[in-house]
């Protein structure tokens, strides 16, 4: 990391390739090796450099404590899910917004390295979406996000890119963007995955489309107005009206709810070091694996896994398992 007037910027990766122009706002082209699309899934959502601090415990309110050096790592919903797919093989793309900031080139590069479609990633004059993420002794987080430019993802980006979301076979969205831009992407698509992550109210047209909802269990209490037992949850959340439910449990994997009933799909033990970007992890691996056909309780299955891997490596995108970190899973 470097510091330029107090504001702390990461060093980009060695060996990033730039792509596009140099002025004003932009995309930038495709990341992989197999040129532009098609693409099996594109992923509509947010980018944003995630600033980590690690500590013993976390600050009571009015407290001060002393935590370990801070951290930047490339991160946002959006990426993460996309980042999760590329690496696990999937033609993925991205479509979202990064600033004109140090940040942002940062983001791209990373994106880039990792092979994700970068086609409709536009540059827009202003900051980059920043976490600012304290990590706990027991590997647990807590998040705050300062959107930036992901709050300008518009649906004029949803309309210019129309033609990608409708031949895509899963579009996986998110709420770090705006909830119009989110709906129009979801019209547009031919089936939805959802992460109703951070957790809103939603239009019931958008829960209508979701092939499946995933949440957690905060975010399934949030929708539902109560917490319950996981089977008894994802039950109440299939009968608001998506078409099948995930319902994520961390450490205890995961529960599927759909027209033929409900399944629990337990996760492997792992020694938990970092759970930032776990959910985001899952889901990515979900939606390509719906893309390539699979039912949804196998691709729960494998997502579960793939979430389990994650949690082993400090960062999001940084701990995201390649096929091989899933052989001993």
């Amino acid at each position: 990391m470097t510091v330029h007037g107090g504001a702390v910027e990461p060093v980009p990766p060695e060996g990033a390739r730039r792509q596009g122009g140099e002025h004003g706002a932009r995309p930038y082209g495709h990341g992989g090796e197999d040129g532009a699309g098609p693409y099996e899934m594109i992923v509509v959502g947010s980018v944003n450099a995630d600033l980590v601090v690690r500590v013993d415990r976390r600050p009571a309110p009015g407290e001060t404590v002393i935590g370990s050096d801070l951290l930047t790592y490339p991160g946002g919903k959006g990426a993460n899910q996309a980042v999760a797919a590329a690496r696990l093989g999937a033609r993925v793309a991205l479509l979202g917004r990064i600033g004109s900031d140090g940040n942002g080139e940062f983001l791209r590069k990373a994106l880039a390295g990792d092979g994700v479609g970068l086609d409709h990633l536009v540059e827009t004059p202003g900051p980059s979406g920043v976490a600012l993420i304290t990590v706990g002794a027991d590997g647990d987080n807590s998040i705050i996000v300062s959107p930036g430019v992901n709050a300008r993802l518009s649906e004029d980006d949803i309309a210019a890119a129309a033609g990608l979301l409708a031949s895509a076979r899963v579009v996986s969205l998110q709420l770090e963007s705006p909830l119009a831009t989110v709906l129009a992407a979801a019209r547009t698509a031919a089936r939805v995955v959802f992460n109703l992550s951070p957790p809103a109210v939603v239009p019931d047209e958008l829960l209508a489309v979701c092939d499946p909802l995933v949440v957690n269990e905060h975010e399934a209490a949030l929708l539902l107005g109560r917490r319950g037992a996981p089977g008894r949850q994802a039950r109440a959340l299939l009968a608001l009206g998506p078409r099948s439910v995930v319902l994520t449990l961390g450490a205890g994997g995961a529960v599927v709810a759909g027209p033929g009933g409900v399944t629990e799909v337990p996760s492997p033990r792992v020694e938990a070091v970092d759970t930032t970007g776990a959910g985001d992890a899952f889901t990515g691996a979900l939606a390509w694996r719906l893309a390539g056909g699979d039912d949804l309780v196998a691709a729960t299955a494998f997502a579960v896994r793939v979430g389990a891997a994650s949690v082993r490596r400090p960062g999001a995108q940084s701990s995201y398992p390649y096929p091989e970190d899933l052989e001993a899973l």
